[in-house]
């Protein structure tokens, strides 16, 4: 080690020079590495953003980042498993523990008729001031208006809903479901709002009305479905979740999002396995040029490796000297790449428009406009990994250029 410390100024000179001996071979390796870092972080953030989206989406379709509901509600959605709504000690955690958001809900099936289809949906009981910071509804409310108040009498339908059961914005609908008696209950509503939700299967099922009107409706009064919070970060809900679930009385059932919706987890879950992988495979299509880039550099050099060694330079040397080569190589090629990434990416970080595509994306529950999340994570596997299987790819070429015989390389023609 000391003698690689006392030549290391005199074998990174000759490294750097060697490097643009051919300034062709290696402008067209450094491209090819720029290239390839640029799409394993380009790809990586598109892929951060379609899933970061898919989970937002998901999330923000109801389930929330954690749930308080009646354990058997998620099995048997109904009336009958009912739950009181929050005081006392559950109140306090919900309102002063730094949840960003919370709501109660209804949340049962019913049936809504026009006077010319009838379709089966989800009947939803929010109260409007707090379901704007969970859901985002208003914002989504292509005509009309959204609920004023716990007892508007209006109700919100999707866009897509509207369509299939032929009717508009002013227009009255049926809804009727159960009560806790198994009686049907019925009423008229008059459609005060149109929302067009960025998933367009949501707005076939999911209908809101205010959520003391439905109380009223189904003589559930006091009681709700479920209580639903929302924090700041849905990667990190474990803390409040810990907190909340030490709060809820016994006989109530709390789950985190990932609980409740286990495609969710999975996705996010193998997130970084897929990103992994697909570094590690752009990699692998880089390897086979660098690796010929350093052979080649070594075929021309033959007789000049021959005379060093007779000079008196150690293999180690020459081992060292053609490492050095490849991670000059890759250093340079990693910041190129790092930096196209980073130009080409914050331009997009405002939205990517597919909306050519939007049914595709739909149905792997994205929104049509992909928003690329670039991490310094992400970045930093990328390179480390370009660093790491490079030098361990450039460990053949340089052992070999270590092992030629002197006598033979310098009668080598």
């Amino acid at each position: 080690m000391t003698g690689l410390g006392s030549h290391f100024k005199i074998i990174l000179t000759l490294s750097w020079r060697n490097l643009w001996r051919n300034h062709r071979r290696t402008a067209i390796m450094l491209g090819a590495i720029s290239v390839g870092v640029w799409a394993m972080i380009f790809m990586t953030s598109l892929m951060r953003g379609m899933v970061d989206d898919m989970l937002n989406q998901g999330i923000r379709n109801l389930p929330g980042h954690i749930q308080i509901q009646h354990p058997d509600f998620l099995d048997d959605p109904s009336v009958v498993n009912s739950i009181g709504e929050p005081g006392g000690e559950l109140l306090t955690a919900l309102t002063q523990n730094g949840t960003r958001s919370w709501a109660n809900r209804i949340r049962v099936p019913a049936v809504i008729a026009s006077e010319r289809e009838s379709r089966g949906i989800n009947l939803i009981g929010i109260e409007p001031a707090a379901e704007a910071d969970i859901t985002g509804l208003p914002a989504q409310i292509s005509a009309g208006r959204f609920l004023e108040s716990n007892q508007d009498k209006g109700v919100i339908i999707g866009a897509k809903l509207a369509e299939r059961l032929e009717t508009r914005l002013g227009k009255r609908v049926v809804i009727m479901s159960q009560d806790p008696d198994n009686n049907i209950a019925e009423r008229g509503f008059r459609i005060v709002g149109i929302y067009q939700a960025e998933l367009a299967a949501q707005e076939e099922f999911n209908v809101f009305a205010a959520r003391a009107t439905l109380q009223k409706l189904l003589k559930i009064e006091g009681l709700v479905s479920q209580i639903v919070l929302v924090d700041h970060d849905y990667r990190d809900v474990e803390s409040l979740y810990r907190r909340v679930e030490a709060a809820t009385p016994d006989g109530l059932e709390v789950k985190p999002w990932y609980e409740i919706d286990t495609y969710l987890a999975a996705m996010f879950n193998l997130m970084d396995g897929f990103v992994l992988v697909w570094v590690i495979i752009i990699f692998l299509a880089l390897s086979f040029g660098l690796v010929n880039t350093l052979v080649m550099a070594i075929f021309e050099r033959v007789r000049e490796i021959g005379l060093i060694q007779a000079l008196g330079m150690r293999p180690g040397l020459i081992l060292y000297q053609i490492l050095l080569e490849s991670l000059l190589l890759l250093l340079i090629g990693l910041a190129l790449g790092n930096l196209l990434a980073l130009v080409t990416i914050k331009p997009l970080e405002s939205g990517l428009d597919l909306s050519a595509v939007a049914e595709g994306m739909a149905m792997m529950g994205v929104g049509s406009v992909i928003y690329p999340s670039l991490t310094l994570y992400d970045v930093l596997l990328a390179n480390v990994v370009v660093v790491l299987l490079g030098i361990l790819t450039s460990i053949l070429p340089a052992w070999r250029a270590s092992q030629l015989d002197p006598v033979r390389a310098l009668n080598t023609h």
